[in-house]
């Protein structure tokens, strides 16, 4: 029995309410509808329609049956729609977020790219720091960056998220170069004072000393300067005020211009991640799917960090 023409069939028969309009359309004897219709009951073993000579009745299970072929061979016919001259054809709407940040520089740029290679897709990107709740209020994925907290989403690593020190070449040649984290309380450091993953202090992965293992340590920096967004602590810091602890993705074109240093390297905490999160869903559309392979690729190219831009 091939299946798909049986439900395309069952469809056929069901919406149209009788055998003869049917097939009809589909150019066949009723005849052959007929047998299409006993043999998909046979294989379910349940009994889909009551067939009389003047009409045709839904059973219980037929009703229910219609619901899941018509959404079958709408997937079918939206896929084959999606291969077109050769190439991945997405539409529809897509909306996304990210932290304010981080979306800011490597979420945003992105966006009018990839609409230039799918133009009918549409995109709406909100930037927020608050942890938006995809499924609730619409949302087709996120990137998140940091640890991710127990939930249902389904979530995806596409790059790690490495933290160091860094301070402006001009500063470190006035205060000197700490060698060990236990230093830094002699150096004026620049904090975030409203990132959770911060109240704990700065990570530092610190050796036994039988030099065999390392533990991840926090050590509680402090200096005249705190602030709550992360921006204005990088641009203390490029203004050379202070030793700051933040994220490659934010620092990464500064130290490959020579603008920042980074220091106690050697003691760099394993990273975390930067994810894109999405909601369980047994059909993604392609969209979404062609949206994350597009993040996955730029993500990991090194040049990308630097640029802005994988090549």
């Amino acid at each position: 029995m091939d299946k798909l023409k049986a439900f395309e069939s069952f469809v056929s028969v069901a919406t149209k309410g009788s055998l003869t309009a049917a097939a009809k359309a589909e150019g066949v004897a009723p005849a052959i509808m007929g047998r299409r219709l006993d043999a998909l009951e046979e294989h379910l073993g349940v009994k889909l329609m009551l067939r009389t000579t003047r009409r045709i009745l839904l059973t219980h299970e037929g009703s229910a049956f219609l619901e899941d072929c018509q959404r079958l061979l709408a997937d079918v016919a939206n896929a084959e729609a999606s291969v077109s001259a050769g190439g991945v054809k997405a539409t529809g709407h897509l909306r996304i977020t990210a932290p304010a940040g981080f979306g800011r520089r490597h979420v945003a740029p992105l966006v009018p790219r990839f609409r230039d290679l799918h133009p009918e897709v549409t995109i709406s990107l909100n930037l927020s720091d608050r942890v938006v709740d995809l499924a609730g209020e619409g949302f087709d994925c996120a990137v998140r960056v940091g640890d991710l907290p127990d939930s249902s989403l389904v979530s995806v690593r596409i790059a790690d998220n490495r933290r160091l020190c860094v301070a402006t070449p001009a500063y470190l040649e006035k205060r000197g170069i700490p060698k060990h984290p236990s230093e830094l309380a002699q150096h004026d450091c620049l904090t975030l004072s409203s990132d959770a993953s911060q109240t704990r202090g700065w990570a530092f992965r610190i050796p036994q000393p039988d030099q065999s293992t390392h533990d991840v340590v926090h050590f509680k920096s402090g200096g005249p300067l705190d602030c709550s967004d992360g921006q204005v602590l990088h641009d203390w810091c490029l203004g050379g005020w202070g030793i700051a602890w933040r994220s490659t993705w934010e620092v990464e074109a500064e130290i490959a211009a020579g603008r920042l240093v980074p220091v106690l390297e050697e003691f760099a905490a394993p990273p975390n991640g930067i994810y894109v999160v999405f909601p369980q869903r047994k059909h993604m559309p392609l969209r979404v799917r062609l949206w994350i392979d597009y993040l996955k690729y730029h993500y990991q190219q090194a040049e990308f960090w630097k640029n802005g831009v994988a090549p």
